[in-house]
């Protein structure tokens, strides 16, 4: 919104003050949010789920058939299963909206004269921005003073061509006005901000957000054809149930009490609630722990991610730069010890190579060193007039000053060591002394650039378009260190085990990057293939090369979408880290694009399908780690759902194939799904990593979630509970006189079977049976154990089920025959594979 509150803000920025009051009065730097939902919304979605409407239903027919306490019961059990529903719903959401609020872009601000990162909603009118190359404009704003910035507007005006805001552009009203939303492609500027939310441009067309919604998964479209084959069906024979009961015995009402009472069994309404519930909270769980996903099949890729393509700096090492060595022929000197001119003059030349407002850490560094040097002194007054930025076909930036008192502009250089030595025309011994010194410091680990400096004197605006037309004096070589970050080399021999090969990419001297890929573990550090190398080969010559490379030093953003393309080539599943505006292309090409949060750029991040928070090696691969945990417990949920299903329904229709009376009634279903909601939903979402997580190899891209193996597997699980449950059942006509016996004995089985198939499934990749335990298993149990213990031992909570109690003897046998059979197949399948698993060893 625009606010007029407050005079005209300083050009330095507002104070922090200033901008609270404002924030409180115009409220949040907010686009209107299309997905957001309350309460209330979530509650009238539930109301509309085929199973309440169903339990509606039911309790209307009992009311015609003239029993109200059933229909009261039925009543109160969809107030309980609402309340359950809405809960996970608003855990699901509670879930996303962490992840929205996680993924609110930063944005540089001038706050109290100080340079620093503020949530982008934290924006007020009248705040003094900064923006720089890669950067998406947080809201709309004027540029200030000289900036100049080409914008990428293709968002709002559908212009493919980039235009220019700030001094240098065409006169006119809107010269100066940089738009929300819009790219910075060129150049860095201060800009004042005149509007934010739904006052700027892109807001007032916001509304086409609240229609929009995120494509399918494949695992949700394969999940959603499965619910509605499964539907199918069931309607189906639920429905010839009703047709069945109600010609054969001439009570249409029973008939359609039996075929809503089969329909509740057979609806698997639990698959997408758990594919919502395990992928937001899974996504939100990882972003606690620094890895943002921001497209759900990033998670589904994770498990069969065969390679992985990593930054190395601040990804592999700790992006704490450090100024450690200054070096300029024989001299050689620390920044804190500095004696000597020329050294002094090397690191003031890099320092202004620096950006005025820089977020780099290699310039935090130059700026540390400078500070605690021997070589800070009061510097005379100096005003940028130009930038020249990193590009593909000069690996090195270029600052231009006008110094008060002096005449003409200085013009400071830092970069690759050779390409500062081509910009100063180096030759012969001077360059390959210049070039030995670089390398024997890489030797050691450390990152070295150059500076050079050059004096301009025809006048700011005959600059020429590149840094090649100024004549450079070369200053000196600055080593930096960056240490490996703590726990890398271990992610790496995980991500070996997990059968994931890490390959390491780097801007930096071969050297130094097969010292830091010695030390983080990666395999064959030694071989490093330089960028100029890539150029060189064709796309053939370049997969074959890739196949035993881990390591490539010079690396340009453009050659990192050729090297995807070469491992793609070779039928590997990539994950890629990048950071630059240039890595958008790679970043998006790869199957898994990871984007670094604390210095990458927003086009980077918008590329990728996660944003490490954090920059880290190490929250990659645990990523990775929690992607497969993610797919295992949504396909053990799966599992249990497919498999619960089979001995409810047999119970529903054996009764009607044998003559005999109903056993299953809507408020048993409701009973059982208090069971499977939660146990799909809670239990299986909370189950820890498999022992072997990480020692499998990666998944094939192909395999589904649903496949032939699986859905037999589970239909096989059911058929075991069922029988079990048709045992009991048929025990019990022989053994007790009444109906409700039978029915309580057979309830009971189900039951057990349902606990049973829970325990299978949670530990069915592990050694034992019985698995790991939960917190939500052991409440999720004991609380089934006890309610089946009140409605079937004692008469006055059994009325309602239409229980009365059997002899305990026959309940214990019920209880324990599902668990017995269940137990034994287990035993025995795990007994098959160990000695298939001994044949297939050798000797």
């Amino acid at each position: 919104m625009e606010s007029s509150q407050d005079a005209p803000a300083h050009p330095t920025g507002l104070s922090s003050d200033q901008a609270a009051h404002r924030l409180r009065v115009d409220g949040p730097n907010r686009l209107p949010e299309p997905d957001r939902r309350n309460w209330l919304r979530i509650a009238s979605g539930v109301l509309r789920e085929p199973m309440l409407l169903l339990l509606i239903f039911a309790s209307t027919v009992y009311l015609l058939l003239g029993d109200p306490r059933e229909a009261a019961a039925l009543a109160a059990s969809v107030t309980l299963v609402v309340g359950l529903t809405v809960y996970q719903d608003y855990r699901s959401e509670s879930a996303l909206q962490a992840l929205r609020d996680l993924s609110t872009p930063q944005a540089r601000v001038i706050r109290d004269g100080q340079a620093r990162s503020v949530p982008s909603s934290e924006l007020v009118v009248g705040d003094v921005i900064l923006i720089a190359e890669g950067d998406r404009i947080p809201a709309d704003a004027r540029v200030l003073d000289e900036g100049d910035v080409m914008l990428d507007e293709s968002m709002l005006t559908g212009e493919s061509m980039p235009v220019q805001r700030g001094a240098a552009a065409v006169s006119g009203p809107d010269k100066d006005l940089v738009h929300a939303g819009t790219l910075v492609v060129r150049g860095h500027a201060a800009a004042r901000v005149v509007a934010i939310g739904a006052a700027t441009a892109v807001g007032r067309i916001g509304e086409a957000l609240h229609t929009l919604r995120a494509p399918a998964t494949p695992m949700q479209r394969e999940i959603r054809y499965a619910v509605l084959i499964f539907a199918v069906l069931g309607l189906s024979v639920s429905l010839l149930v009703a047709l069945w009961y109600g010609w054969t015995r001439g009570d249409w009402l029973q008939g359609v009490l039996a075929g809503v009472t089969l329909a509740m069994a057979n609806i698997p309404e639990e698959f997408p609630v758990v594919l919502t519930v395990f992928l937001a909270l899974g996504s939100w769980r990882m972003a606690r722990h620094n890895a943002l996903i921001r497209r759900s099949p990033a998670i589904e890729a994770l498990g069969s991610v065969t390679v992985l393509c990593t930054d190395k700096t601040g990804t592999l090492t700790a992006n704490e730069m450090s100024l450690v060595e200054l070096a300029l022929g024989s001299e050689r000197s620390e920044p804190a010890e500095l004696h000597s001119p020329a050294l002094e003059s090397l690191l003031h030349c890099a320092e202004r190579a620096c950006p005025e407002h820089s977020f780099d850490p290699i310039d935090k560094a130059i700026r540390t060193a400078i500070a605690g040097s021997s070589a800070a002194h009061a510097q005379p007054g100096t005003k940028p007039v130009r930038e020249y930025p990193l590009s593909k076909d000069l690996l090195a930036v270029a600052q231009v000053w006008r110094i008060r008192d002096e005449p003409g502009l200085e013009i400071a250089s830092k970069g690759a060591p050779e390409t500062i030595a081509d910009l100063c025309d180096l030759a012969g011994d001077e360059r390959t002394a210049v070039m030995q010194l670089a390398k024997e410091m890489a030797g050691r680990g450390l990152r070295v650039l150059a500076a050079a400096s050059a004096v301009w004197t025809d006048g700011h605006q005959a600059l020429p378009a590149t840094p090649r037309g100024f004549r450079f004096e070369w200053r000196g070589l600055l080593g930096f260190a960056d240490p490996l970050r703590s726990g890398v080399r271990d992610a790496v021999a995980e991500a070996k085990a997990a059968g994931i090969r890490v390959i390491m990419l780097t801007g930096d001297h071969p050297n130094t990057a097969r010292t830091i890929a010695a030390q983080a573990g990666l395999e064959r550090p030694q071989a490093a293939m330089l960028g100029t190398e890539l150029e060189a080969l064709d796309a053939a010559a370049l997969a074959q090369r890739v196949r035993d490379t881990d390591v490539f030093a010079r690396v340009k953003p453009e050659h990192k979408l050729r090297l995807i393309d070469a491992l793609k080539r070779n039928d590997e599943i990539v994950a890629m880290t990048g950071d630059g505006v240039n890595d958008a292309p790679a970043l998006m090409a790869a199957h898994v694009g990871i984007a670094m949060g604390e210095r990458g750029t927003d086009v980077a991040r918008e590329a990728a399908s996660i944003v490490l928070l954090d920059d880290n090696f190490v929250t990659v691969v645990r990523a990775v780690r929690q992607g497969r945990v993610i797919y295992d417990n949504i396909l053990r949920a799966v599992r249990y759902i497919l498999a619960v299903h089979v001995p409810i329904t047999g119970l529903a229709l054996l009764p009607l194939v044998l003559g005999a009376p109903l056993l299953l009634m809507p408020l048993h279903i409701v009973f059982l799904e208090l069971i499977i909601d939660p146990a799909s939903a809670l239990v299986f979402e909370r189950e820890p990593a498999a022992a072997d997580i990480m020692r499998r190899p990666p998944r094939p891209p192909s395999q589904r979630l649903l496949d032939m193996p699986t859905l037999l597997g589970s239909l096989g699980q059911g058929a075991v509970v069922l029988a079990a449950v048709a045992a009991v059942y048929f025990i019990g006509l022989g053994a007790v006189t009444t109906t409700e016996q039978v029915a309580a004995l057979s309830f009971t089985a189900l039951i057990a079977g349902n606990l049973g198939l829970i325990v299978v499934n949670r530990g069915f990749t592990q050694a034992h049976w019985l698995g790991r335990t939960s917190k939500a298993f052991w409440v999720l149990v004991l609380s089934a154990l006890g309610m089946l213990f009140l409605i079937t031992r004692f008469e006055g909570p059994g009325v309602w089920f239409r229980f009365t109690p059997p002899p305990i003897g026959l309940s214990c046998l019920a209880l324990l025959m599902p668990l017995a059979a269940l137990g034994a197949i287990e035993l025995a399948r795990k007994a098959l594979g160990t000695k298939q698993r001994h044949r297939s060893q050798p000797g």
